[in-house]
């Protein structure tokens, strides 16, 4: 008993949206001290959304996903530097060739340490001219979460060999893999 009231001590949570999220969730799940991620669909006003009315842009939602991460291992600080760093946070509603507000740049703070570290963060960044453009990430709230149907849970797991995933997904990976070495689990 004693293990599992620690182990849900040493949890947070963080939504994040940068682009379509089977590339966000293939990233993040590289990742050391991230206990899950989930995708899905936060940040709008539709109730329990389904992938094509999000897609349509009929909701409001953005595709994210929600990060449970064990901060002992990894630091909020960390889990940004991998979310800026592998999507741009400096273009309005787009990622590549995702177009809409569903693929925009979100941080979906569920306290508020994570609030003010996103926002400093941010401002670094915005003084420093690594990114050149300002950074439009949205910093709110975490009003709900809804998660995604099954057939978007594990995707690069399930699909890896798929176009999408070779054109799009693979790139990330790599970069991650190489810029972020000391931050990825022994698989």
């Amino acid at each position: 008993m004693d293990d599992i009231l620690e182990d849900t001590f040493n949890r947070e949570t963080i939504v994040l949206g940068g682009g379509c999220f089977w590339c966000t969730e293939a990233v993040f799940k590289m990742l050391k001290g991230i206990i899950s991620v989930e995708p899905g669909y936060a940040g709008g006003s539709a109730e329990n959304p389904v992938y094509e009315e999000v897609c349509a842009g009929k909701t409001g939602h953005a595709e994210v996903v929600k990060i449970e991460f064990d901060p002992r291992i990894i630091s909020f600080k960390n889990i940004l530097t991998v979310f800026f760093a592998v999507h741009d946070p400096a273009t309005i509603n787009r990622q590549e060739n995702d177009v809409g507000e569903q693929y925009r740049s979100i941080i979906l703070y569920t306290t508020e340490a994570q609030k003010k570290t996103s926002k400093k963060f941010i401002e670094k960044l915005n003084k420093s001219s690594r990114i050149g453009k300002p950074i439009v990430t949205e910093v709110r709230s975490l009003d709900v979460f809804y998660p995604a149907e099954t057939s978007h849970k594990n995707y690069y797991k399930n699909r890896p060999n798929e176009a999408y995933c070779q054109v799009v997904i693979n790139p990330k990976l790599s970069a991650v893999q190489e810029k972020f070495a000391k931050l990825l689990k022994n698989i």
